[in-house]
């Protein structure tokens, strides 16, 4: 791992639901400095459920915030350094069980967190038998869910593919309070993902994300698929 790693985590059994967007719904979100990372013309935000095991901050535990369960709605976008492109995601709004959790990451990447009740249910028989995998939090009363039922082996995405597009993303942007943006890097080896057979998302989508993402949310995904995944380590970011 970069020695200038923050956190390290293993992020497990990743469940993917990608909806096509309007990308003037989007554009306005992206932080300064950064653009719109499209796939054939097409922008995409994506729902995302996944266990975040093991954390630790600087190689220390947190007792008693160790592993628990993350949902997500993300949006994909790049920016031009010398370099090249690098190719980032930004949150919208991220779900954690535990009001720690999200006050810290609040605090240090101003990123949009909030606590809910969670829980999670993994159905795999097997290491390499496709899962069914399901992220539920409670909101307004009632449990709300995200879940996908893979099939078939898993592979790498295939290259060109909307898969590969989804997973190759590996810088994160946050607008600051002052107008700023934060840029960090997420380090994680490729990820073999199985692609889904079945998905479901019920959720409050205007009281969780706002009225703009009712309809894309409300339409059946793109693509669906599940990642076992792996560890991974997270920097502490720059102000651009």
């Amino acid at each position: 791992m970069n020695p200038g790693v923050f956190l390290t985590a293993q992020w497990r059994m990743l469940v993917f639901l990608n909806y096509e967007v309007n990308p003037a719904i989007l554009a306005p979100l992206a932080p300064r400095g950064t653009e719109l990372d499209c796939w054939k013309g097409k922008a995409f935000a994506s729902l995302v459920g996944f266990q975040f095991l093991d954390a630790r901050l600087r190689g220390v535990a947190i007792p008693f915030h160790r592993n628990f369960e993350e949902v997500n709605l993300r949006f994909y976008v790049r920016r031009q350094t010398p370099e090249g492109w690098r190719r980032g995601v930004v949150f919208i709004k991220e779900l954690v069980p535990r009001l720690a959790v999200a006050s810290v990451a609040r605090w240090i990447y101003n990123e949009n967190y909030h606590a809910l009740p969670m829980r999670h249910k993994v159905e795999q028989p097997a290491p390499d038998f496709p899962p069914t995998v399901e992220y539920t939090w409670r909101l307004g009363g009632r449990w709300q869910s995200l879940r996908a039922a893979a099939a078939g082996p898993a592979a790498l995405p295939a290259p060109g593919s909307l898969e590969e597009f989804i997973t190759e993303h590996y810088w994160g942007y946050t607008a600051q309070r002052d107008g700023g943006t934060l840029e960090y890097q997420v380090e994680h080896p490729r990820w073999p993902v199985w692609l889904a057979a079945r998905s479901s998302f019920d959720g409050n989508v205007a009281r969780l994300y706002g009225p703009q993402f009712v309809e894309p949310l409300s339409q059946k995904p793109a693509s669906a698929f599940v990642a076992a995944g792996s560890e991974v380590g997270v920097s502490k970011g720059i102000r651009l």
